[in-house]
C-alpha cells in the first residue's frame, strides 16, 4: 500500500499527553484521510480515522481501518510522520 503524507502535526502537554493528526492519501483511492492520534506516554496509541475533505466510500474507510489494525508497519509509519512534527507546549 503506497501512502502519501499530505500534512502531519503533533503536540505534547503534560495534561493531555501526545495529540497528533496525519492527513494522507492512499495510491488508488479516490479519498483522502485524516487520522487523529492520542497517547499518554507515546507507547500505546488510540486513534480515529476520518475522511479529510468530504465524505467518501464508507467501505473503503472500513477497509483502511482494518488494514491499520493488521499492518503494524503502516500504522507506525503514520504515527512516525506525526512524531516528526512534535511540538512541546
Amino acid at each position: 500500500m503506497k501512502v502519501k503524507i499530505l500534512e502531519a502535526k503533533m503536540t505534547y502537554t503534560k495534561a493531555d499527553g501526545y495529540v497528533g493528526q496525519v492527513q494522507f492519501e492512499i495510491d488508488g483511492s479516490s479519498n483522502q484521510y485524516e487520522m487523529t492520534l492520542h497517547s499518554r506516554k507515546a507507547t500505546e496509541w488510540g486513534y480515529g480515522l476520518f475522511f479529510l475533505n468530504e465524505s467518501g466510500d464508507e467501505d473503503q474507510l472500513l477497509a483502511l481501518e482494518d488494514e491499520l489494525e493488521e499492518d503494524d508497519e503502516l500504522f507506525d509509519f503514520l504515527v512516525q510522520a506525526a512524531q516528526e512534527k512534535l511540538v512541546r507546549l
